[in-house]
C-alpha cells in the first residue's frame, strides 16, 4: 500500500514576469487521503497561488506538483484526465463560478460529461444524488442559478465538485461571500460531507473560525513563505511565529459580560 500523500507540493516557487519577489518561494505541503488543510494568509500572502498550482492551473517555475506520488505533468492526457476527475474546487463566489445561462443540472454534470464519466440516465440519476447530498430537491436541477439564494448557490457549486466523486476537494474562501447566518450552514454541510470520507479537503481562508471549525492541519502563509505549520488547534492557541500571533490578536471577540 503506497504511504505517498494524494496530493503534494515540492519545495514550489513561482515567479511572474516583470515581479520583483516571488509570489511563492520554497513552499512544500502535504495532503494525504482524509487529511484536512488550511492555508491561512491575509491577501497577497501567496493562498491563490498554492491554489492554482494544486488545480494544475499554473506550474511552479521551480519545484513539483505531486499527485498521486508522481510529479504532475500536464502534457500526459490520460494522468490529467485522471487528476481532474480527482481534484475539485469550490469557489468563492457562487455568483461568478456558476453560468447564469445554464440549467443548474447542467451546471452539475459538466464534471460528469467533460470528464466522460458518466452518459445518459446515469448522469441524471448522480446530479440528482449530488444535489440530495447537500440539501437541494432534485427538481432544482431544472432550475437557474439566479432562483436560488446565496447560500443555496453555493450548494449547487458544491453538488458540481462532489458529483464525480473526488479524492480532493478544495475549498479557496467556500464562505466569505456569505451571510453570517448562512456561513454557519455551509460549513456544517462540508463537515457533514467530509464526516467519514475518505476525501481529503484543502481550504484557502483568511476566516480563523472557519478554519478551526473544518481544518486539522493549518499553513500559514507570509509574502509568499511558508512561516508556520502544525495542528490548527496549536497554531491558533499558541502560535509561534510573528505574523500568526498577529493574525490570531487581529479575531475580533466579544467583551466578557
Amino acid at each position: 500500500m503506497s504511504t505517498d500523500p494524494l496530493l503534494a507540493l515540492d519545495r514550489a516557487t513561482v515567479r511572474y514576469r516583470g515581479s520583483t519577489a516571488p509570489a511563492l518561494s520554497d513552499a512544500s505541503l502535504e495532503v494525504p487521503a482524509g487529511g484536512r488543510l488550511a492555508i491561512v494568509g491575509e491577501s497577497g500572502a501567496g493562498k491563490s497561488t498554492i491554489l492554482r498550482l494544486l488545480l494544475g492551473i499554473e506550474a511552479p517555475t521551480t519545484g513539483a506538483v505531486r499527485y498521486a506520488g508522481q510529479a504532475l505533468a500536464r502534457r500526459d492526457r490520460a494522468r490529467m484526465r485522471a487528476f481532474r476527475r480527482d481534484v475539485q474546487c469550490v469557489f468563492q463566489d457562487p455568483r461568478a463560478s456558476l453560468d447564469p445561462r445554464r440549467r443548474v443540472g447542467a451546471t452539475v454534470a459538466e464534471p460528469l460529461v467533460s470528464l466522460g464519466l458518466a452518459r445518459g440516465a446515469e448522469v441524471r440519476a448522480r446530479v440528482g444524488r449530488a444535489l440530495a447530498r447537500v440539501g437541494l430537491p432534485e427538481d432544482a436541477a431544472r432550475r437557474f442559478p439566479h432562483e436560488f439564494s446565496g447560500g443555496q448557490r453555493q450548494r449547487i457549486a458544491i453538488a458540481r465538485a462532489i458529483v464525480a466523486r473526488p479524492r480532493v476537494l478544495l475549498a479557496d474562501e467556500p464562505v466569505s461571500a456569505l451571510d453570517v447566518t448562512t456561513r454557519v450552514t455551509i460549513v456544517d454541510l462540508l463537515q457533514e460531507l467530509l464526516q467519514g470520507e475518505e476525501m481529503a479537503l484543502v481550504m484557502v481562508s483568511h476566516d480563523l473560525g472557519v478554519v478551526a471549525e473544518l481544518c486539522r492541519e493549518s499553513i500559514v502563509l507570509e509574502r509568499g513563505r511558508i512561516v508556520e505549520r502544525g495542528a490548527t488547534s496549536t497554531v491558533l492557541a499558541a502560535p509561534r511565529h510573528p505574523y500568526t500571533r498577529a493574525l490570531v490578536e487581529a479575531v475580533p471577540r466579544l467583551p466578557p459580560t
